[in-house]
């Protein structure tokens, strides 16, 4: 009896040659397969005559897991192959492999995966033994091109001496070179292949995850020996395993009988597997695909007819892309790129020209410029940002383009049926090109909605909103769509319903999965909410619901979840089209978010700085949410009252989060709070906080007496910090602001504010200017008029306020100039040559002062 062990690399079309060869031959009783054991009662759904490319997708869920896998097969895979003649010469195929949700391909997304890169060191001193640049030209050189040479250079006339196998045109110092290296070149393919893969499996141990896999392998070796009797065995695995499969095999295993047992995933767990179309350029290493072959194209060409029919044929489909894309490729180029590629044939070894000499060849003709980068082909990995266009061109034409199609017979998901159902039922066409508009506020529009966005939150293609609400407080009704066919829709749906057997089930469970993987970043939270909204699905699970408060009481970004709140907030309070208003599960997003962003303010120190526009958001969404929720939610004011009073009076804190705790209090208080300067009365903390005993004079509410806004406004009236405490103030209290003051007659803060500024010198509001632009940015254009109509009002002046806003000048620009102008007034008084000018009355004189 026979057990012949077959190492191949995956998607290689010498070892599928080699496999097909071996299984003809031999004509075995079993053919065994690295592959998912658990698909074994499904071997003919798998052979029922799909269009290849394709892959078995597995999904695995559970309370603590959740993973995808595939296993790519396509027309020049070894496993393919072996499946495929193994069932043509009669023979029983089986997959002997671990199932993919196993825990030993818990850090593996592609079975078919060697990105592990077992054996590097091997490789390397291969590379340099061959004078190679990496890996896949070596497998070229020493297997796909090399074994189709020989019988060219055996044939050649002439009565001179054969070139034997591998033999490079040059001297290359054959004593350098061990054992090993040499028999790659002086044995057959088989040979060879053993010969490498011995050396990259070497003396290294494996994993132990490979390890599990082996042993596991090995069991159905034993097995189908014992039950072939007479006849062969053929196994067919990766090249890695081949050398630990043989060893294990061959020993004797006390209490083993019949097959191995298939291991079943856990009760609570939910495990399946599908086929699913695939394409070449998910195949492909050059976009990310870690494992066997890059640019499928070419090594599907080299499998239908040939290295030199593949050269042949990509030459001329890379230059018909590049001429499709407007590059100009002459009848000179193409001449000189088939010459340099022949060139680089005869001058690297093979006689037949490999993937990299047409590439080179290709990439010498046609680039002229100086490339920013190494050609993608000299190692591995996807092609990098910046590529040349011509050589992006050149590396999409080796990938190619093939998608794979299954047979009409081919079990789906569930998820794919109520996907089509659900379309339909609203009346759009799943395979059509459409441009729908939605209305929101009909209910047919909104059912209509609801279907895209789930299939949008899934990763459908095809299904692209242009234009709608994007927050919940956006007044926009209506939404636009683009819907057109795509080749990826099947898969990616087969792929979704690992999430669940309905729409919205699965876009449910994606949903939950997002906010898990969120954690505390509340902008990625603020978006899985409104997509929840947006889906219709606001009855999430308690889990969920747990896992958003965790992350936004662990959340450490004070403007990120202002954005949040306010978009969480927008939604509780106006949606009434996507019928999350009054969610229970927002409101509680809401307190979390509110007790949050206090306890992060109150943490924040320093000295003067530039306002931060982010964090006056934040506290300016607290304030909406306790003014315009605060009764629903129970939330409690006198906490914020009290927290705002002592970021108000924190010298330590900056000048803008004082401001707007000012501003926070008084517009929630109705009245200035306390603690709005560093002079006033009360006790201080060891921290230099106010003291929360009622005995500091504030009620139980948190409000006290209110102060002159001339005191609130000395405490910060200095140069580097008023303009900033301005901000905070006006970005929480711009209606208060406004209003202050206009009935009881008593001086507004605005009035105090001018005092203020115009008692400065000319420097010191040179230095105040740039942040007081900024903090008077608050206000829209109307209210700033009405800012400068009271100013002119103050002085008894007549003339436009709206050009007082509008002046042509640079106010920056104009208040240097006043100053330089002040200095030299100053200078010349002081040396006797005339009077001493007073700046801000030149500045009042302009009517510039008080308006920039």
């Amino acid at each position: 009896m026979t057990v012949r062990f077959v190492g191949v690399r995956h998607h290689s079309p010498a070892c599928a040659r080699l496999v097909a060869s071996t299984i003809e031959s031999l004509r075995p009783a079993f053919v065994l397969v690295e592959g998912p054991a658990d698909v074994n009662d499904r071997i003919d759904e798998l052979l029922l005559g799909h269009d290849l490319p394709i892959a078995v997708f597995s999904s695995y869920r559970d309370g603590e897991r959740y993973q995808n896998s595939w296993a790519p097969l396509c027309a020049y895979s070894p496993e393919w192959v072996a499946l495929s003649a193994g069932r043509a010469c009669g023979a029983e195929v089986r997959f002997i492999d671990l199932p993919a949700w196993h825990p030993a391909f818990a850090r593996r997304s592609n079975r078919y995966a060697d990105a592990d890169r077992w054996g590097a060191e091997a490789v390397a001193r291969l590379c340099k033994a061959f004078a190679i640049d990496n890996e896949d030209v070596l497998w070229d050189h020493l297997f796909e091109v090399e074994s189709e040479a020989v019988p060219e250079a055996e044939s050649a006339g002439g009565g001179g001496e054969k070139r034997p196998e591998g033999a490079r045109p040059e001297e290359k110092g054959q004593a350098e070179k061990g054992f090993l290296e040499r028999g790659l070149e002086e044995h057959g393919l088989e040979e060879r292949l053993s010969a490498y893969f011995s050396l990259i499996r070497g003396e290294e141990r494996a994993g132990e995850d490979d390890l599990a896999r082996e042993a596991y392998m090995a069991r159905w070796v034993r097995a189908a020996v014992a039950e072939a009797g007479d006849r062969p065995v053929v196994v067919v695995t990766g090249g890695f395993h081949q050398p630990a499969l043989r060893a294990l095999s061959a020993q004797e295993t006390a209490g083993e009988s019949g097959w191995p047992e298939v291991p079943r995933p856990p009760d609570e767990a939910v495990a399946a597997s599908y086929l699913v179309p695939y394409s070449f350029r998910r195949l492909d290493a050059f976009t990310g695909y870690e494992s066997g072959m890059p640019s499928p194209e070419y090594y599907q060409r080299l499998w239908d007819g040939g290295a030199r029919a593949a050269a042949d044929g990509l030459v001329e489909e890379a230059v018909t892309r590049l001429r499709r894309r407007g590059q100009v490729v002459s009848t000179a180029d193409l001449i000189a790129a088939r010459a340099m590629t022949e060139g680089l044939a005869q001058l690297r070894g093979p006689r037949i020209p490999s993937r990299t000499d047409v590439l080179d060849g290709l990439a010498g003709a046609l680039v002229s410029d100086d490339l920013g980068q190494r050609l993608p082909w000299a190692a591995r990995g996807p092609l990098a940002p910046g590529a040349h266009p011509v050589v992006a061109e050149l590396v999409a034409a080796f990938s190619g383009d093939r998608v794979g199609r299954l047979h009409p017979d081919t079990p789906m998901p569930p998820l794919v049926h109520d996907a089509t159902a659900q379309l339909e039922r609203v009346g759009l066409d799943p395979a059509g090109v459409s441009a729908p508009v939605l209305d929101l506020a009909d209910d047919r529009g909104l059912r209509r909605s609801r279907v895209l966005h789930r299939l949008r939150v899934l990763g459908i293609p095809g299904c692209v909103r242009q234009s709608g609400p994007a927050t919940g407080a956006d007044p926009v009704l209506n939404e636009r769509w683009q819907l057109s066919p795509s080749d990826r829709r099947l898969p990616r749906l087969i792929e979704a319903g690992a999430y669940g057997a309905t729409l919205r089930d699965a876009a449910a469970a994606l949903l939950r999965e997002r906010i898990a993987d969120a954690g505390n970043d509340a902008g990625l939270l603020a978006g899985v909410l409104f997509d929840v909204a947006l889906c219709g699905l606001a009855e999430l699970s308690e889990g969920a619901i747990d896992a958003i408060d965790a992350g936004v009481a662990a959340a450490v970004d004070l403007g990120e979840l202002g954005r949040a709140l306010a978009t969480v907030l927008g939604l509780w309070r106006h949606d009434r089209l996507l019928g999350v208003a009054r969610s229970p599960l927002l409101g509680a997003v809401i307190s979390a978010a509110v007790t949050r962003i206090l306890w992060l303010a109150e943490g924040v120190h320093g000295g003067p700085a530039p306002a931060d526009r982010a964090r006056l958001y934040a506290l300016a969404t607290v304030r909406d949410a306790l003014v315009h929720a605060g009764e629903q939610l129970a939330l409690d004011r006198a906490p914020a009252l009290a927290t705002a009073r002592r970021i108000s009076a924190d010298t330590t804190a900056p000048p803008d989060l004082r401001g707007a705790a000012f501003g926070l209090s008084w517009s929630l208080a109705g009245e200035r709070p306390t603690g709005a300067s560093e002079n006033e009365n009360g006790s201080e903390n060891e921290n230099g906080s106010k003291s929360e005993n009622p005995s500091d004079g504030q009620d139980e509410k948190g409000a006290g007496p209110a102060p002159d806004p001339a005191e609130a406004i000395a405490g910060t009236a200095g140069p580097d910090v008023l303009g900033d405490w301005l901000a905070g103030l006006f970005a929480l209290a711009r209606a208060e602001v406004l209003g202050d003051g206009r009935e009881s007659g008593s001086e507004s803060v605005l009035g105090v504010l001018d005092t203020v500024v115009s008692a400065m010198t000319g420097d010191e509001f040179l230095v105040a200017l740039p942040a007081l632009r900024q903090a008077f940015a608050y206000f829209p254009p109307r209210e700033r008029e009405a800012i400068a109509r009271g100013l002119l009002d103050r002085r008894g002046l007549r003339g436009s306020a709206r050009g007082l806003t509008r002046t042509a000048a640079d106010p920056v620009l104009a208040a240097e100039a006043m100053a330089l102008e002040d200095r030299v007034t100053r200078l010349l008084a002081r040396e006797g040559l005339g009077p001493v000018g007073n700046y801000p009355d030149v500045i009042n004189s302009a009517h510039t002062k008080g308006t920039s």
